[in-house]
């Protein structure tokens, strides 16, 4: 017979530590992957209860806030506002339109693959697609405030008080804040809005008061682009005059 020689002594020993070594990575690729995954979903949840609860995005798609607010500047809304935080006078919100507000227009059909990442992105509060269906304006008159203007200064005035208002843009030479007399008694649960860009803005001279119940929140912040980036100002000092109506 022809005598068989033994296995080299640490062959068997030199190839159980590469297996595990093999199964090890293995493990740990996978509880990497596994903390990617917990990371990215708690993520997720996070920026979708921040969406529902506290902030939001929207972009500004025309030039009725100008020069405050320009056309495609993205701005972040507190959305605790009016629900947590009541609604002062000069506070720029975001509101639904009450109806008739803006022009009906036919839906832009998506790619299916657009419309999911579009979906998930408004589940975090990133997506801004909705912003036609929404509106921005200041509030000028709470529930209860007359308006009026405008006087031969071309003041508006609150409650008799009249207003020196910065924000407002004007055509050259011009110095009445409307281009047209009024006088509207703001009702209960209702706000007055206007543009900044008043001879460009279709408020509520036109279209009358907004349900408070409309609206969403109140801008605070240009988030884009970034040479844009500033609070929004709800400028307080010029209403500290205006004592509310009796």
């Amino acid at each position: 017979m022809t005598e068989q020689n033994p296995p080299a002594a640490g062959t068997a020993s030199t190839a159980a530590p590469s297996h595990r070594a093999t199964t090890t990575r293995g493990r740990s690729v996978l509880l990497f992957l596994r903390d990617v995954l917990v990371i990215v979903v708690a993520a997720l949840v996070i920026s979708f209860l921040i969406k529902t609860f506290l902030i939001r995005s929207f972009y500004i798609p025309s030039e009725s806030m100008q020069d405050t607010l320009l056309v495609n500047d993205r701005i972040i809304v507190n959305q605790l506002v009016p629900d947590v935080v009541p609604i002062q006078r000069g506070d720029v919100v975001v509101f639904r339109d009450p109806g008739g507000w803006l022009p009906a227009t036919p839906e832009t059909p998506q790619a299916p693959l657009a419309a999911a990442g579009d979906w998930v992105l408004s589940l975090i509060g990133l997506s801004t697609s909705d912003s036609d269906e929404h509106l921005v304006k200041r509030v000028i008159g709470l529930p209860g405030d007359r308006i009026t203007c405008c006087n031969d200064l071309g003041q508006l005035s609150i409650n008799g008080v009249p207003l020196d208002e910065p924000y407002v843009t004007l055509p050259g030479g011009t110095t009445d804040v409307s281009g047209q007399d009024f006088q509207e008694d703001v009702p209960e649960g209702t706000l007055w809005v206007m543009g900044d860009n008043r001879y460009d803005s279709a408020d509520s001279r036109f279209n009358g008061v907004v349900p408070i119940a409309d609206v969403v929140g109140r801008a605070f912040v240009i988030s884009w682009p970034i040479d844009r980036w500033q609070w929004i100002d709800s400028y307080p000092i010029v209403f500290d005059g205006v004592e509310r109506a009796e």
